[in-house]
């Protein structure tokens, strides 16, 4: 009998182990996992705000300048053609980061694009 208690104490101690360990697995399974994807939307933001950042200084110098003979006409609309449809792929996927770098990064790419067609059209006059 006692030989019977104790066989039944080993095996309810085991089992509690076992799933207390699965359970710890489990855990840090779905810790990693979960900052995981938290790390990698955290990259997406800084590459995103980086790339957006990026135009803003030219954007400043033809503020500035008004001067955009430097510019060459065809990568900008390549680029900002680019930016939109990277803009767009990031509104159907419904993905935060792509959507804000590639909206802040369409504002001085247009301006830029838009100052340059500008130019353009007064020095042909």
């Amino acid at each position: 009998m006692a030989n019977d208690l104790s066989t039944t104490i080993i095996v309810l101690i085991m089992a509690h182990l076992i799933l207390f360990c699965a359970f710890r697995i489990f855990l840090l399974l779905l810790y990693q996992i979960v900052f995981m994807l938290i790390d990698i939307v955290y990259v997406g933001y800084i590459a995103g705000a980086c790339t957006a950042i990026a135009q803003f200084p030219q954007a400043y110098k033809v503020i500035k300048t008004g001067e955009t003979n430097s510019i060459s006409l065809g990568m900008y609309v390549v680029m900002t053609f680019g930016i939109f449809c990277w803009l767009l792929y990031g509104v159907l996927l419904n993905n935060l980061p792509m959507i804000f770098a590639n909206g802040v990064c369409l504002i001085p790419s247009l301006y830029i694009l838009y100052i340059t067609f500008r130019n353009l059209n007064r020095n042909k006059k």
